[in-house]
């Protein structure tokens, strides 16, 4: 009978291991450029959230929120966990998530810059790039993974595949 040291020593077994793959960081993902914009939106944010409590307490929780909600989204994605939620339309999620963060610290970014107070006039620059991020993020995402494409035997017109199919002349054979 092994005793709780002994267990303690030995290596894992398969199962136990097999259980934490889900959660181990695909480093491809991270220095890939949806990677690299999560990065960059979680560090902006927190700068601001840093500019915030320095100057006005009152906008920080906007650039907590958003900081939390933009690591959720990084780690989702670096482990690959979102993919375990599959009804979930993660593109769509993931557009919302900077659509609203590009409202949000807009808003609180101009009504920061009233106050002439030195950190909050920081936070309005920084707010202002973390905007023009987010921006870019929302375009890649729309680009990439909401259009439907014309290369896919998709008409746009009528949403139907078959449409653009019946309209091409036939190749000879």
């Amino acid at each position: 009978m092994l005793s709780a040291l002994d267990r303690r020593d030995r290596p894992p077994e398969e199962g136990a291991a097999a259980g934490l793959q889900g959660f181990a960081v695909d480093k491809t993902f991270l220095s890939s450029l949806k990677g690299i914009l999560l990065e960059t939106e979680l560090a902006l944010a927190f700068i601001i959230f840093i500019c915030f409590t320095a100057s006005i307490s009152a906008y920080m929780a906007a650039a907590l929120l958003e900081f939390f909600i933009t690591l959720a989204f990084l780690f989702l994605y670096a482990t690959q966990y979102y993919q375990r939620f599959d009804r979930l339309n993660w593109p769509c999620l993931d557009f919302l998530r900077c659509v609203s963060a590009i409202i949000i610290f807009l808003v609180v970014s101009i009504a920061a810059v009233t106050s002439r107070d030195g950190a909050a006039i920081a936070a309005f620059v920084f707010g202002i790039i973390l905007v023009s991020v987010f921006a870019y993020d929302a375009f890649k995402i729309y680009r990439t993974e909401m259009v439907p494409r014309a290369t896919q035997g998709e008409c746009l017109c009528s949403g139907r595949g078959d449409a653009l199919l019946a309209a091409a002349p036939a190749a000879p054979a």
